[in-house]
């Protein structure tokens, strides 16, 4: 049977601000004037969520590789169409993997994997047309 995820947005009476609740219990805000304050967009949340997946992925794979990084950050800027619907066209990932004596190889294999195989959300966003590119870089401790 298919794995299900839900959520549910409600309006907050105001302008165009929800809270969410997503099936796991964690809640949210999102509003069409994101901000700190009003919470975020939709479209910052679709970003956030192949970060996340990818993120996953990457600390998994490179645990297996018995890498001994301490730190992984993935940083992702999407550029959106001008007309309606204003789907990500571009997306690029960055990779910022801390520690020491890091292989690149390794972190090279693990994005890979995640972005061919593990990562639905990045594979939705590909197939959806949007160009999807990746770098890293490995920081010291």
């Amino acid at each position: 049977m298919a794995q299900q995820k839900s959520a549910v947005l409600t309006w907050k009476g105001e302008n165009l601000h929800f809270r969410g609740k997503l099936g796991s219990g964690y809640e949210f805000d999102v509003s069409g004037q994101s901000n700190a304050e009003n919470g975020g967009s939709a479209m910052e949340f679709l970003l956030a969520g192949v970060a996340g997946c990818t993120a996953m992925d990457v600390v998994h794979v490179l645990r297996k590789m018995r890498q001994k990084f301490s730190g992984l950050r993935v940083e992702i800027i999407g550029d959106r169409a001008e007309e309606h619907p204003m789907v990500y066209t571009n997306v690029e990932l960055v990779y910022v993997v801390t520690g020491k004596g890091i292989d690149a190889t390794a972190v090279e294999r693990a994005i890979a994997l995640s972005q061919e195989t593990y990562c639905s959300a990045s594979v939705m966003f590909k197939r959806a047309g949007a160009v999807v590119k990746t770098s890293y870089r490995i920081e010291e401790d």
